[in-house]
């Protein structure tokens, strides 16, 4: 898993079958200090996500699409959950 800030969502009239009824967003990888660490990329969002929020991503395809139960489906990054807090314990 990779934690992510949303930075947007997308919104499209057109999309592939396996994308109706499924809320898009743009993230980005960030770490532990939410600096952004990597190319921002678009996520299925299954935990009611909104812009600023940080996130848990699966980006593994056959997960994704076993949580949206859809074997077939276009999807390979999908949102787990929201972060309340980051705490890094003493070494």
């Amino acid at each position: 898993m990779k934690l992510a800030k949303v930075i947007g969502n997308v919104v499209s009239t057109v999309k592939t079958e396996s994308h109706h009824r499924l809320k898009l967003m743009i993230v980005e990888p960030v770490d532990q200090n939410g600096r952004t660490i990597a190319d921002s990329f678009i996520a299925v969002d299954r935990a009611q996500a909104g812009a600023g929020d940080y996130v848990l991503i699966m980006e593994e395809g056959g997960s994704a699409r076993k949580i949206l139960n859809d074997p077939e489906g276009a999807v390979d990054a999908i949102i787990v959950g929201i972060v309340d807090k980051i705490e890094e314990r003493p070494e």
